[in-house]
Parts: C-alpha cells; structure tokens; sequence
C-alpha cells in the first residue's frame, strides 16, 4: 500500500513538474516559433520536400558514389539545406529549440543529482556531463568508462 501512495505522490509531482516546464517562457517561445513555421504552408512544404530528399540521400549513400543520381541528389541537399538553414523562422524554431532542450538537461541534471552525484545524466550540452557520466555517447562500447 505505501509504495502505491509513494508512487503516486511521485507521478503527482511530475505532473506538477511537466506542467510548470509547458509554462516556462522557453516551451512558449518553441510553441509560437513551430506555429509560425509549420502554419506557413511554403515552409512546411518545403521542409516535407526536404525530408523526402533525406530519403532519397540516404537511399544514395548506400550505393555512394556509383548511384547514378549521387552527384544530383548530393548538390539537391546541399542547396536545400542552406535555404532551410537561412530561414529567419526555422533559425529561431532551432534556437527555440535548444534554448528548451537546455532547461530540460538543467531539470534532468537537478532531479539526477538529488538522488546522488553517481547518477548518470544524459543531456545534449556538455556542460552538464560529469566524470561519472559518459555524456550520452556510449558508442565505445564502455571506452568512456561506463559500464556500456
């Protein structure tokens, strides 16, 4: 009976924490920049075009340079990737993003560390890995000493 209350005072908490982070003037600020980008009908377009042609580069990488569309497919991304990168609105949709992303590491970081300094924390910015952490890349297969 106590660890149902005890998980529900838990699962309680998280809510009340999820709704204060949907608050925040960061998840604000990402919710109005994902409207105006994907409520702008050009742009969502032609970020739907660019996600196809992800597809088919990587459908090309496969085969690399002996696609007979490698060199055509490898200038499309090129080109359409600095044009999505120069838009003014999904500039501020990224940092918008980031700026979310780095409140949820600092929560994250917070919540590990109050249950105890060997508790490993994956985040996105470096500057919350610590030397018990492997800061996320485990990729090694435990050469960050982790126990991957």
């Amino acid at each position: 009976m106590f660890m149902t209350y005890e998980w529900s005072l838990i699962t309680d908490s998280a809510d009340e924490l999820s709704e204060m982070i949907i608050q925040s003037e960061q998840a604000k600020q990402y919710q109005e920049a994902y409207s105006t980008v994907y409520n702008n009908k050009d742009l969502a377009n032609q970020i739907h075009d660019f996600a196809r042609l992800k597809e088919r580069y990587e459908e090309v990488q496969r085969f690399g340079k002996y696609h007979p569309d490698y060199q055509k497919v490898m200038k499309q991304i090129r080109i359409d990737k600095r044009k999505l990168d120069l838009n003014e609105h999904i500039a501020a949709l990224r940092l918008a993003e980031n700026e979310l992303q780095d409140l949820i590491d600092q929560v994250s970081f917070i919540i590990g560390r109050s249950v105890s300094e060997a508790v490993k924390i994956p985040s996105s910015n470096p500057f919350f890995a610590s030397d018990s952490s492997c800061g996320g890349s485990c990729g090694t297969g435990g050469g960050c000493s982790c126990s991957a």
